[in-house]
């Protein structure tokens, strides 16, 4: 048993939590994951059970603690982060009203739409760093206030994910600076709630919970979670980040030169500035962190879900003789890689999730363009890859058009496993990749708020000084200058398709489908 001090990062994830155990030095010394149970994978406004939630972080802690084999009395603290953009409604008895809603429930869609383009849509965007699109919880409470009017009155407070599980740790609300800007009701210059959301939203400011620095302690654990999760209830709490910041601190990226490029079923490039940093033309978005820090960064829809599209597609298809058994995403992955960069012509614009950064539009449609009678499930493949590192190119823009200039990327999600794509992405944006050694980047972050809280760390800056990064990859120069010629017949693509995608949309709407 090690009987050194060491810190617990909890990770409360959209699809699972998991926990990760680090000694004053920041040194992994065990890792435990819990799954949410329960939750229907096809419904299409994305409910989670509360319950599962708090299940599961118990069930990662745990195996956290086992494995990593440390004096339980020894810690000397934990810190939670959770996902943004979640919403769950309680009632006067902090009961839930509703199920915790995720970033990918579409109810609110319509609610933003109706403000795209309008001067309200401007200078929410200038007060919150939020542009407006649907996945906020502002425009999810909208919806509730029209559509279940009886749920919007009996609400006594909304809170996330995060929030809730951390009132059962602690049988205290509060919310950090992250989460509370990713619900796009926090005023991201003033860090305080904004007035105009609020407004907007229908709802009062005692609704939603106080705010908190993301190193500030609150409380300690309630004696029944303490038994439970095996450690002492005296064990200090601090409040942590978003799962997006815990991404880039646990990667290490904590300069504005520096960037987390993370692809999981979605994907992010995000970078951590000292000066809040917002776009004109409302193409990324900019979440408080702390007093001194702010994220800044765009998100796309379309990371391995694209993959596991085609892998879902073809696999009740693929003959025997060519893949055995299931289809899988290595499959994928190594059909893309029997053809060479830039898909012998093939391009793809991935939104079969539609878009968010940078351009916002819900319409956009997935396209395979160039395609002939030469070209086989190979190209497709390899164009998938090749389009997903071509949204990534666009964010990169976006920031480079407000001032960021990336000099370091640090890769973070399911891609960082796979050779081919991080040379591909890298090769895309022409910057250099390097990959953290502990993959469980959101978690290490989480971990690091709270040593930063019990006075291990001088500041935020200081922590990528703990991460051990492995492998760097680096441009190939003629794949980059190629991507770059394909780069610009994707741009072309896009606009040319601008009224086709909307028409798309209006098609789909009318015509049967077989998931109805």
């Amino acid at each position: 048993m090690k009987n050194g001090p060491w810190f617990l990062g909890i990770d409360l994830g959209t699809g699972s939590c998991k926990s990760v155990v680090v000694d004053e030095k920041g040194r992994v010394l065990g890792f435990g994951i819990g799954l949410y149970g329960g939750t229907d994978p096809e419904s299409r406004w994305q409910e989670q059970d509360p319950r599962n939630l708090m299940t599961a972080a118990a069930v990662s802690v745990q195996g956290a603690l086992t494995r990593a084999d440390v004096a339980r009395g020894a810690c000397l603290g934990l810190s939670m982060g959770g996902a943004l953009h979640s919403i769950l409604a309680l009632d006067s008895r902090d009961n839930p009203l509703t199920g915790v809603i995720t970033w990918a429930d579409g109810r609110g869609l319509h609610h933003a739409e109706a403000l795209r383009g309008g001067s309200t849509a401007i200078r929410l965007y200038q007060e919150t760093g939020c542009p407006v699109h649907g996945m906020y919880p502002l425009y999810k409470i909208m919806w509730l206030r029209e559509k279940r009017p009886e749920v919007f009155r009996a609400t006594h407070r909304y809170v996330t994910a995060k929030e809730y599980v951390f009132s059962q740790f602690t049988g205290q609300f509060a919310v950090d600076y992250s989460l509370a800007a990713g619900s796009g009701l926090l005023n991201a210059r003033r860090l305080r709630w904004s007035d105009s959301a609020l407004e907007l939203a229908g709802i009062r400011e005692g609704q939603l919970s106080p705010l908190l620095s993301p190193a500030a302690a609150q409380g300690s654990l309630k004696p029944d979670v303490a038994h439970r999760l095996g450690i002492p209830e005296s064990t200090p709490v601090v409040i942590g980040s978003s799962d997006a910041v815990n991404s880039s601190v646990g990667a290490g990226a904590v300069s504005a030169s520096q960037a987390t490029c993370m692809i999981g079923t979605s994907g992010a490039l995000r970078v951590i500035s000292g000066r809040p940093v917002f776009d004109e033309n409302g193409r990324t978005w900019c979440y408080a962190i702390d007093e001194k820090h702010w994220l800044v960064g765009g998100a796309i829809n379309n990371g391995g879900i694209a993959v596991s599209w085609l892998k879902d597609s073809l696999g009740p298809v693929m003959p025997p003789a060519r893949s055995p058994g299931e289809l899988s995403i290595e499959h994928i992955l190594d059909l893309a890689g029997q053809v060479p960069a830039g898909a012998e012509g093939v391009v793809c614009l991935p939104f079969f999730a539609g878009e968010r950064s940078p351009n916002w539009n819900l319409n956009a449609r997935g396209v395979f363009f160039g395609l002939t009678l030469e070209h086989d499930i190979r190209h497709l493949s390899r164009s998938i890859l090749e389009g997903i590192g071509f949204r990534f190119r666009s964010l990169q823009d976006a920031l480079a058009g407000i001032g960021l200039d990336i000099r370091q990327i640090l890769a973070s999600g399911g891609f960082a496993k796979s050779e081919l794509w991080l040379q591909i992405v890298t090769d895309a944006l022409n910057r250099e990749m390097t990959v953290p050694r502990w993959s469980e980047t959101s978690a290490l972050g989480a971990a690091f708020w709270a040593m930063l809280g019990a006075g291990c760390l001088d500041s935020i800056d200081t922590a990528g000084n703990l991460v051990e990064q492995g492998k760097t990859y680096r441009p190939i120069p003629e794949n980059a200058a190629l991507y770059n010629q394909v780069y610009t017949v994707y741009l072309k693509i896009y606009q040319a398709l601008l009224s086709a995608f909307d028409e798309a949309a209006l098609m789909q709407a009318i015509l049967p489908s077989t998931n109805a």
